[in-house]
């Protein structure tokens, strides 16, 4: 029941509210808002559930925030809310990773199969009526490269293995006999890797660090038959060189889930690149997420009222959960 000392939960939604918050409801005061409520609806309140986790508004609403002592947001990634007044404040931030992990790693697996098998283009020549007999390539031993070693780049490893691949990491330190990628090679040593993969998935946190490292030095590095996925963060790729890359076939084919603008504009050059596989920000949206983000909000919600540490603290100086030496 709710009392004079109950919690002051915000909530900030799109057009949709997040699903199953009654128990929430029934142990905390609860502002549901849109982007151009925010500010107004954060004086006095405890906590921050940012569930349009696409949103911007946060900075801007920011100086409202006159008590707030945790905020957390329904995806893994969380350089929307991670501004320096955030970053300097002892509010405490935490995600939703886990959530997307295998849902994640199955849409890899399915674009690397839908490149090897030649789909894209089995599904035109249907489209015209057209028998074509071709070759196609196999997975098994092909080699992929995946940057970013947190929970979802190895969910990835393990499927990829699963399939017959070579995987190997890149992250912020290198180290050998990694139980999932086998070797892992430091973020500066990137470039230097890229010529040995086949595949070249990126699903890095977005950080100053990550944010343009596949650029043209990047694509060039690349083997000309070699395919980029993207499932992190837009921003980790400059567009206008993976364009250039791709019509100049110095890479053979992109897969793309998301963009640096969203929705990708009409008039962008990806959308008519018959090598090019474009889906809307959708590789972890499986059946039931929603729900399932809410499941991981109201179990931190329950810790964070009764005092219990809470899952998934990000550090705000990397911008992520720290995963131990075996981590990102």
């Amino acid at each position: 029941m709710i009392g004079a000392d109950s919690p002051v939960l915000v909530v900030l939604c799109g057009e949709q509210r997040p699903p199953d918050m009654d128990s929430i409801e029934r142990t905390a005061t609860v502002r549901y808002t849109r982007e151009d409520g925010l500010a107004e609806a954060l004086p006095g309140a405890d906590a921050l559930f940012v569930y349009d986790f696409l949103s911007t508004a946060v900075p801007e609403a920011w100086p409202a925030a006159d008590r707030l002592r945790w905020l957390h947001i329904a995806s893994a990634g969380v350089d929307p809310v991670l501004f320096p007044g955030l970053r300097d404040s002892e509010v405490v931030l935490t995600n939703s990773r886990g959530v997307f992990d295998n849902s994640i790693a199955e849409y890899v697996l399915g674009v690397v199969l839908a490149f090897a098998k030649d789909f894209a283009r089995s599904l035109r020549l249907q489209d015209e009526v057209r028998w074509l007999h071709r070759e196609t390539e196999r997975i098994a031993g092909r080699t992929a490269l995946v940057m970013g070693t947190g929970p979802i780049g190895r969910a990835i490893a393990v499927m990829l293995r699963a399939a017959g691949m070579r995987v190997a990491g890149v992250g912020r330190r290198a180290r050998e006999s990694d139980p999932d990628f086998g070797t892992v090679y430091a973020s500066a040593e990137l470039t230097g890797h890229l010529p040995e993969a086949d595949y070249v998935v990126a699903v890095a946190p977005l950080t100053e660090q990550t944010k343009g490292v596949f650029d043209a030095n990047a694509f060039a590095a690349m083997k000309p038959t070699a395919r980029f996925v993207n499932v992190g963060r837009g921003e980790l790729v400059v567009t206008a060189d993976l364009v250039e890359a791709l019509r100049a076939e110095r890479i053979a084919g992109a897969a793309l889930d998301v963009f640096d603008t969203e929705p990708l504009p009409a008039d962008s050059p990806l959308w008519t690149m018959e090598n090019v596989l474009i889906s809307p920000h959708m590789s972890g949206d499986f059946v039931g997420w929603r729900n399932t983000l809410v499941e991981v909000f109201a179990d931190n919600y329950e810790r964070w009222r009764t005092g219990q540490p809470l899952r998934n603290v990000v550090d705000k100086q990397l911008g992520y959960v720290p995963s131990g030496p075996s981590g990102v």
